[in-house]
């Protein structure tokens, strides 16, 4: 398993970017496919975006795959979701876990770090 800690969240208005970084520690990391997720209170989990272990295929949601990237760097054990033009719709809080495959982007493993705020400001 990867234990895992969100950062790069904050404060943004509409049109702004943020790139949030997931820093990962454990030695299977390069095992595991890697997706970004959101989720506000009350609300149910949402998949944004999902990378292969190799970071040589990527998949977006439909809602960001126009402003998004997702990539990674095994040699530093993270993965990043870059984020432009951002909108409102886009706050809530960011997290990021592992995928047995950047397909499977419904079932992440139960391994979830404390995510980081992302607030877009009109």
């Amino acid at each position: 398993q990867v234990q895992l800690a969100e950062s790069g969240g904050g404060l943004v208005q509409a049109g702004g970017s943020l790139r949030l970084s997931c820093a990962a520690s454990g030695r299977t990391f390069r095992s595991y496919a890697m997706g970004w997720f959101r989720q506000a209170p009350g609300k149910e989990r949402e998949f944004v975006a999902a990378i292969s272990r190799s970071g040589s295929t990527t998949t977006y949601a439909d809602s960001v795959k126009d402003r998004f990237t997702i990539s990674r760097d095994n040699a530093e054990n993270s993965v990043y979701l870059q984020m432009n033009s951002l909108e409102p719709e886009d706050t809530t809080v960011y997290y990021c876990n592992a995928l047995p495959s950047y397909i499977t982007t419904m079932s992440p493993y139960d391994n979830w770090g404390q995510g980081t705020q992302v607030t877009v400001s009109t």
